[in-house]
């Protein structure tokens, strides 16, 4: 099997031809570097396979990030068969470099000239006829997104055998010389647009803005297929519990414990991520992440921290293990181990349900209710983007010195996005993928609630006794030994934290569901819970330990304990002592 190689500078399209050619549907982004592992696929044509691997974006081959790094060492070892180069035929005169030091470098190679069609918006016209004959190799344009080329580009693969001749040509005199651009209507829109997006008067507020619309539209969409599919749920254990009657345990561990566990996780997380996602894959394939950090780039700059934060602060609003994953984009190994401890600070989707819930229960009320609770779910992230500046600011001072690095920020042209390629991907690649995680560690999670809450030692159960033990330190926090319970109890899920709060105050066997709003809040009410509790138990949501799929991730990404459990203990102790300092200032103002 021929091994092929795709290669190219960020935001070329790589990955769209990756997917065209193999048909395994790899993410693509309107972000520098977005692509951080090889991916491969297997492309089949005309009875033949082709082993593809898609690199990591780099711009030259002196590498300075480590997945720079990796695509250059890819190019230099000699395993390829054959390379192909992507180029984005808005940017040649940028792109030719890359193509002209590959073309000395590899005897095996094909250029691919991509986004042809955003050429033509722009009035750019390329000869790929006059590109091939000064590049000395096969040039095969193409329009990815729409499928256009990918055809001639198998062909050109499936018959490519010479070796190519070395370019003599300087990359701007092929420019010169193969390009011709009129009037670019659409490079003077974005102009426009960015003079607004990024100018230093309107770009933060906008953002701001941006944030505040989709957590409105999440939390205002969600109720309704979250109680749907509470409903079916509930109908379902009502079978199984009448199925496993004379079967005491299994009907306790399984369906009390592990199936009601799941249902909650499932009608509490999927309805806001089928929404989110979705939303926040829109401004990713607007082009409209980059520009947050160009917006915010100053600010990063003044606490040590590296730009790219950005994105994998932006993932953790998804999932914290995904954010930590992403932070392999930042270059500066100081850097990425600032964005992995203090990606935590980012609530979660499963931080959210909670977060959501109490601001519906204490704070909504009236009218627009639920612009008041995105409102205060909006000014809770806020107040993680803060203390994610102050403990990056803190550690780059401390434990973790050193000088900061600069970085190439693309500012990638506005494109629009296509519904049903964002719906896809978002349900493949982020819904089912943070699901799947959630179920995994929720089942276990569901079988100990149970057992602890059901085991019972001098006639209290094993959750109440780990409960009185922890009371008179949590109460010091402005919550309870049972809310702080849930929350150790809660570490392999976010989700379960309220329900086990719950299942404690109502005494029964299993988590248990509310039917409104109003329910839930006299049940809180009823074991004294007052606005301090809730904005403690909000806090304390916003900064504690991450679940154990978000640490095990950090774990793997850094290969060490130490900064494991740091990671640990940062946000933990930060939260600790937020609660006590709000329950002392609260209770003062109360007064």
């Amino acid at each position: 099997m021929k091994k092929i190689l795709l290669v190219g500078n960020p935001n070329t399209g790589k990955s769209t031809i990756f997917n065209a050619l193999t048909g395994k549907h790899q993410h693509t982004g309107n972000w520098s570097g977005k692509t951080v592992g090889n991916a491969s696929g297997i492309m089949r044509y005309k009875g033949e396979e082709f082993e593809i691997t898609d690199l990591p974006g780099i711009y030259s081959l002196e590498p300075i990030s480590e997945d720079e790094i990796q695509a250059v060492e890819c190019l230099r070892s000699n395993i390829a068969d054959l390379i192909v180069v992507v180029l984005d035929a808005t940017c040649l005169e940028r792109n030719l470099i890359l193509a002209s030091d590959i073309t000395r470098l590899c005897t095996n190679v094909i250029v691919c000239v991509n986004l042809i069609d955003e050429a033509e918006k722009k009035g750019i016209e390329v000869d790929t006829v006059k590109l091939s004959n000064m590049l000395r190799v096969k040039v095969i344009p193409t329009k990815a997104r729409s499928g256009i080329g990918i055809d001639l580009l198998k062909e050109a693969i499936y018959t490519q055998n010479e070796k190519c001749r070395c370019c003599c040509c300087s990359p701007e005199c092929i420019y010169k010389s193969c390009v011709y651009s009129g009037q670019d209507i659409t490079n003077n829109r974005d102009r426009k647009i960015d003079r607004i997006l990024t100018s230093r008067v309107f770009g933060i507020p906008i953002m701001l803005f941006m944030l505040c619309c989709i957590l409105w539209i999440t939390i205002w969409g969600a109720n309704y297929p979250s109680g749907i599919l509470s409903s079916l749920f509930g109908r379902i254990e009502n079978i199984l519990l009448e199925l496993f009657a004379d079967m005491p345990v299994v009907r306790g561990v399984l369906i009390e414990g592990v199936f009601r566990t799941l249902s909650w996780v499932v009608a509490v997380m999927l309805p806001p991520m089928a929404i989110f996602f979705p939303l926040f894959t829109i401004l990713e394939d607007l082009g409209y992440l980059p520009r947050i950090a160009f917006n915010l780039d100053h600010i990063f700059k003044k606490v040590n921290a590296h730009s790219k934060m950005v994105l994998s602060m932006c993932m953790g609003l998804g999932c914290n293990a995904a954010g930590v994953i992403s932070t392999r984009i930042i270059e500066s190994k100081k850097e990425r181990l600032i964005a992995i401890i203090t990606n935590n600070f980012m609530p979660c989707n499963g931080r959210f349900s909670s977060l959501i819930m109490l601001a519906a229960v204490f704070i909504s009320g009236g009218m627009f209710a639920s612009i008041k609770v995105a409102l205060a779910v909006t000014a809770a992230i806020l107040s993680g983007v803060f203390i994610t500046f102050m403990i990056s600011y803190i550690l780059s001072n401390t434990i973790l010195k050193g000088e900061g690095s600069s970085f190439i920020l693309e500012l990638p042209p506005y494109r629009a996005p296509q519904p049903m390629a964002i719906i896809r991907r978002s349900i493949r690649e982020r819904i089912v993928y943070v699901l799947f995680r959630a179920v995994i560690v929720a089942a276990p999670a569901g079988a100990l609630i149970w057992l602890l809450q059901n085991i019972t030692v001098n006639d209290i159960t094993l959750l109440s006794h780990i409960a009185g033990f922890l009371d008179p330190f949590a109460r010091i926090m402005g919550i309870d030994g049972y809310i702080l319970t849930a929350f150790i109890i809660g570490l392999p899920a976010n989700e379960i934290v309220i329900p086990i709060v719950l299942m404690c105050y109502t005494g029964n066997s299993g988590l248990i569901e509310f039917n409104s709003l109003s329910e839930l809040g006299m049940l809180l009410r009823a074991h004294n819970w007052t606005y301090i509790t809730a904005i403690c138990a909000m806090i304390f949501s916003l900064n504690h330990f991450p679940c154990a799929t978000t640490l095990l991730t950090i774990k793997k990404e850094t290969g060490s304990i130490k900064w494991t459990v740091l990671s640990f203990l940062i946000p933990t102790i930060v939260g600790v002592v937020l609660c006590i300092l709000a329950n002392a200032i609260l209770r003062i103002a109360a007064l």
